[in-house]
């Protein structure tokens, strides 16, 4: 009985898209419109830090060869338990 229903909202919900596209009102609502902004904003930034990682990647590989900076200073030890 749950099987059946969850086929028919899927139904349901595919016959709705199909007919939304046949109209070519996909935005019928202002809640459509902000689900759509959010959605491409999470998958622009998304693909943006991936952008980020392969470009840290990429340019750091070659830039690895400068020595490493060495600690400055004195340790704390009162600071130690």
């Amino acid at each position: 009985m749950a099987q059946e229903s969850v086929q028919q909202q899927f139904n349901d919900q595919f016959v709705d898209v199909l007919s939304r596209l046949e109209s070519k009102q996909l935005f019928q609502t202002n809640w459509d419109i902000a689900a759509f902004a959010v959605f491409f904003i999470f998958i622009g930034m998304v693909l943006l830090l991936v952008l980020l990682v392969l470009i840290r990647c990429c340019c750091c590989c070659c830039c690895d060869e400068q020595p490493r900076r060495h600690k400055v200073g004195h340790d704390n030890l009162a600071m130690e338990p």
